[in-house]
Parts: C-alpha cells; structure tokens; sequence
C-alpha cells in the first residue's frame, strides 16, 4: 500500500488543484476558438497550449528550470518577442493608401482614444470592492484598447508583468472578435446615407516616397518621442527592408520564417501567464471588461472622427473607414469593405480603410510609448 501512496503521489492527478483543472478548461477554449471558429489561430493556438502545460501539476514548465520559464525570460521579460513581431508586421504592411491620403492619420489617432478612456477606467475600478490597480497597471490594461497585441505584450511586460497574461488574451480575444463587435457599432453611428458613400480612387505612390516615409517616421518618433522608438523602430525597419527591394532574402525572413517562429514562442511564453494563481482573480473579469469597453470606444470615437472629416473635407469620406483605425491589421479594414458592401455593392473601400489601419499600428505604438513615459 505504502508503494501505491507512493507511485499515486508521483503522478499529476494526485495533486491537480480545481484551479488548474478550471485553466485547463480555459486553456481547451482558447484551441476551440482557434481551431474550430479560426479566431486568431497563430496566437490563440500557442497561448492556449501554453495554458495546458503550465497548469500541469509538478510538470514544472513554468518554473525555474522550466522551458516555458526560459522562453519567457528570453522573449518577454526582455521585451524582444514584441519588437520581432512588430518588424515583421512592418516587413508585411503597405503604407501607400497612408501615403496617398495623410489625413488618415487622424482616424488612426482618434481611435486610441479607448486606450486613455480605459487608463480613468481602470483607475475608477479601484472604487469597486476587491479591485485594486496600480497606475502602471492600468496604463497596462489600457493599451488593450489598441487592439495591438504586440503592443499590449510589450507593455505589460514593462509595467504590468503579473497582469501579462489576462492582458494579452484579453486583447487578441477582441482583435479576433473584431467582425462581431465593431459592425453594430458602426452601423449605429452612421445611416445608410452615409455607408453608401464611394470614394475617390487613391493617387499611385511612389517608391521613393514609400522609402522615405519609415525613416521619417522613425526621425520624428526619435525627435518627440523616444520611449516609443523599440516599438516604431523595428517597425520602420520591416518595412524599409520591404520597400526599398534591395535586401528581399531579409524582407522575407521577417515576414515568414522570423515571425512564424517568433510567434509560437511568444503564444507559450504568454500562455505560461495563464496558471491558476495569476488569472482566476477579480481583476481579471475588470480586466476582460474594461477591454471591451475600449475597444468599442477606440471604434466609436474613429467612426466619429470619420463623420466630422466628412462634414468639412472637399472630397467625400465614408465614416465607415474610421472604425479601421483601431490596429487589428488587416482585419479591421475587412470588416469596414464588408460592411459598405452591404449598404452598396459597388462600394470597395479595402484599400482606403487600409490607410487609418496602419496608422492605427502607429497609433497604438505612440500611445504605449505616451503610457511608458508617463508611468514608466
């Protein structure tokens, strides 16, 4: 008998807590919606698995000694998984409809007005019974209405480490939800006047001016923002490496080989973060719903900027664009030509969206820089 004690208490089912079995539970949706409903599966896929394997029972993935421990000490305590992901977003973006229409950066500025609603958010919370958030946990948590989740990861290693997991699944949860949240919201704030509205065909870019454009946009990054240079930075690389067609091998690395296998690293490293003790907590139902409400502002407020432009551009612009600037690329511009489709069947409007949407990429790299450098 005494054997039996001892061979039952080396096995993980002996000590399995109704916390992990809850994460594990947890962890199994996260490979539901990734593979099943195909909701950000890159991400949703790795983080969930990572979910799995650090509410083992004395595996010890998470601990010291651990590979799930050594993957996120080397990637996200030190802030390179973000900044990789980032240079291959850029390596894979196309700043031409930016380029052709500069006033989109204003929609991709108006969107992140969720990030600063939700850092007075979070910090109202506090007024709720067993919620308690520091200010760089709520300038963490805020971010999350940037719909970014490099950016949001970035972040909340920096300010926030205890919060990273809720944060990121909190944020690649709405980035994959975009087709579901934002159509209400942009149909509320517009009539079927307004989506019907076609815009004018962009003027062709050219490839000196898609050179210039991420060395300028570093330049003043540099001059008035510096702590937001990682994100920007690597950013402008990616794709000045796309763009001026003289190093394709390394432009292709980082939109391919890099980033794939930067991304499944960084999916277990944020799903090691999802063990019992650090997310089944008060906080992170706070967490989930601030995220929400961010993200639906960010949405709001770029519709209403889209609106106002309108009202006093010469040419016509289809507030439907302004949800797009929230940083869910290319996902967001999507839904934006899906929805105007609906109201006009003649009306393509991918490739103007696309400006406001990686504008909002800037966008939500400034404001984490802003946060950093407030509460940093």
């Amino acid at each position: 008998m005494e054997k039996l004690e001892i061979l039952w208490q080396s096995t993980a089912l002996a000590h399995f807590q109704i916390g992990q079995i809850i994460m594990m539970f947890v962890g199994l949706l996260l490979l539901y919606l990734a593979i099943v409903k195909k909701f950000e599966p890159l991400l949703l896929l790795p983080i969930g698995f990572g979910a799995l394997l650090t509410n083992i029972p004395l595996a010890g993935f998470s601990e010291l000694g651990g590979l799930l421990h050594y993957i996120y000490a080397v990637g996200i305590d030190t802030g390179v998984f973000p900044l990789l992901i980032f240079m291959g977003v850029g390596a894979m973006t196309d700043f031409s409809a930016l380029i052709a229409n500069p006033r989109m950066l204003l929609l991709g500025a108006a969107a992140q007005f969720g990030i600063f609603a939700t850092l007075l958010g979070a910090i109202l919370l506090n007024y709720v019974p067993g919620l308690e958030f520091t200010l760089k946990d709520a300038a963490a948590i805020a971010i999350i209405g940037g719909a970014d989740g490099p950016t949001a990861i970035f972040l909340a290693s920096k300010l926030a480490p205890e919060l990273l997991g809720t944060i990121a699944v909190a944020a690649y949860s709405y980035m994959a939800l975009v087709p579901i949240i934002q159509p209400p919201i942009m149909k509320a704030l517009t009539n079927p006047q307004e989506r019907k509205i076609q815009m004018a065909q962009l003027r062709i870019v050219s490839k000196r001016e898609k050179i210039i454009f991420p060395l300028a946009v570093l330049l003043m990054t540099i001059l008035f923002l510096p702590t937001a240079t990682p994100l920007v930075g690597m950013f402008c690389l990616g794709n000045l490496m796309k763009e001026c067609g003289v190093v394709d091998r390394l432009s292709n690395t980082a939109q391919n080989e890099l980033i794939n296998i930067v991304t499944i690293f960084l999916g277990l490293a944020v799903g090691s973060k999802l063990s019992a003790d650090k997310f089944l907590k008060a906080e992170t139902l706070g967490i989930l719903a601030l995220g929400a409400v961010a993200f639906a502002i960010g949405t709001a407020t770029g519709v209403l900027m889209a609106k106002l432009m309108n009202k006093y551009s010469k040419a016509d612009i289809n507030p439907l664009i302004g949800a797009a600037g929230v940083s869910a690329v290319p996902m967001a511009a999507r839904v934006v030509n899906k929805v105007g489709l609906e109201a006009n069947p003649h009306n393509f409007l991918l490739m103007h969206a696309m400006g406001p949407n990686v504008a909002g990429v800037l966008g939500s790299a400034v404001a984490a820089g802003i946060l950093l450098a407030l509460v940093g």
